[in-house]
């Protein structure tokens, strides 16, 4: 009867390794989506003046976790946080943030709001001006199937040790581990 002991307790770490997969699988799909970086004007360093920054915006949509980059010459410009009105009359005093560091800059959009944004040193009148609308976070779509939680990818098996691809993979993380202790288990 010692066998039976045995099996029951399989059953148990097999039934815990499921709850674990579909668990963290669930978890995966609270994070939403993967926050995005917007260059602003759409090139390397287009922080500069004489483009249209409110026509690039409205090409683009920001979520709250995504982050802007802004890339120009420190040297003649740079990148103050703004309120509605200052945005409006290209004041760059009293601004919120400067988020000027080097010239390669990024700001992570973290609530929904109008954020302003201008150029001090006389390159808001020259256009160096942004206003974006940040919107909240879509939440993951939870009428498809969760058919990712043993992917496929570059054809490999997912529980392939050789397939390095689930290396940061939290579900096969997961499952990888519970199987390892079912095997050291026993």
């Amino acid at each position: 009867m010692e066998g039976h002991g045995w099996i029951q307790k399989k059953g148990l770490w097999a039934n815990l390794m499921v709850v674990v997969i579909i668990s963290l699988s669930e978890m995966e799909g609270v994070r939403g989506r993967n926050p995005v970086l917007h260059r602003v004007g759409g090139g390397r360093y287009t922080w500069a003046p004489n483009i249209n920054f409110t026509q690039w915006a409205s090409h683009e949509v920001f979520y709250v976790g995504d982050w802007l980059y802004f890339g120009f010459d420190k040297h003649h410009y740079n990148v103050l946080q703004v309120n509605k009105t200052s945005y409006d009359a290209c004041e760059d005093k009293d601004f919120i943030a400067n988020i000027t560091r080097g010239g390669r800059d990024v700001y992570n959009l973290t609530q929904a709001k109008p954020y302003y944004f201008l150029s001090g040193r006389g390159g808001c009148s020259q256009g160096m001006k942004l206003a974006i609308s940040v919107k909240e976070a879509p939440l993951p779509d939870r009428t498809l199937p969760h058919t990712h939680i043993l992917p496929k990818t570059n054809g490999c098996s997912p529980l392939s040790l050789a397939c390095s691809a689930h290396v940061n993979d939290p579900v096969f993380g997961a499952a990888f581990f519970v199987f390892l202790s079912l095997v050291f288990m026993s």
